[in-house]
């Protein structure tokens, strides 16, 4: 008999599916199931309320673009904290983490008291003709806050771990800081750079505590997929609508993180072939 590296191997891999089992794929297949049981006519009768429509526009749109905005910050701050030396750093670095510490309906009573119209910034910003709180702008920020943390510690340590030669070779050239960033170090990080993308919009697209608060919750204009489905959980002992919600927000998020897997696996090729 072959001795394995790691004892134990059999029964570690069986815990570990059954743990994965019971607590993602268990629930992940009843929520299918119950949707699916509905029929089509229900899933149509639900998912194509003008309502609902715009409640799943602005979930996904706020979310993309909350990752989007996420994958530029997050890269600029990583950058700072690794490859700079200033004081405070370490505290700054502290307060990456404040989204993940932080309750998610605390994080929106605290948006909301900065830029409502009377709070600390949102009063400066009113006489200008700009109004964050309770618009879309406001549920942009609130997935902004709660998705950059994922980007900067998915980047920090192959920042920290990139050796210095090929900028310096780089340089040695005559290639300036763009020209180095853009051919030597962006082939580097996309990967890493897209894990992050991917993460901060999982997070973004599921958020609640921290959007409900600052969106004011508007019909048709700032309502989120995930207070629609609490609403009908609510409303009555069906479980029915929300179930077709949920099923919808899963195939969704489904699609969009395989797609940006495949871009992940495209552009390792890609950046191998080159």
């Amino acid at each position: 008999m072959r001795n394995r590296a790691l004892p134990g191997f059999g029964l570690s891999l069986g815990v570990t599916l059954a743990w994965l089992g019971g607590i993602v794929l268990l629930p992940l297949a009843a929520l299918a199931w119950k949707s699916a049981s509905l029929g089509p006519a229900t899933w149509w009768a639900q998912v194509s309320t003008r309502r609902v429509l715009h409640a799943l526009s602005l979930s996904f749109g706020g979310a993309l673009a909350a990752a989007v905005i996420d994958m530029l910050l997050g890269l600029l701050l990583a950058w700072v904290l690794v490859r700079h030396r200033f004081p405070l750093r370490r505290l700054c670095d502290a307060l990456v983490d404040l989204p993940f510490a932080l309750p998610t309906a605390v994080a929106g009573i605290a948006l909301t008291a900065l830029y409502a119209p009377e709070g600390w910034i949102g009063r400066w910003l009113q006489p200008l003709g700009v109004q964050v709180a309770y618009t879309r702008l406001g549920v942009l920020l609130a997935m902004v806050f709660v998705g950059l943390p994922f980007v900067v510690r998915t980047l920090q340590p192959v920042l920290e771990s990139l050796e210095r030669e090929p900028e310096e070779a780089a340089l040695t050239l005559g290639a300036g800081p763009w020209q180095r960033f853009r051919r030597v170090l962006l082939p580097m990080l996309a990967p890493t750079l897209l894990t992050g993308f991917a993460l901060a919009l999982a997070r973004a697209v599921g958020e609640y505590g921290s959007v409900i608060y600052i969106s004011g919750n508007l019909p048709m204009r700032t309502e989120i997929v995930p207070l629609l489905i609490v609403q009908k959980l609510d409303s009555g002992g069906d479980t029915g609508p929300a179930a077709v919600l949920g099923a919808v927000m899963l195939a969704a998020s489904l699609l969009v993180l395989l797609a940006v897997n495949a871009l992940q696996r495209w552009n390792r090729r890609w950046t191998e072939a080159g």
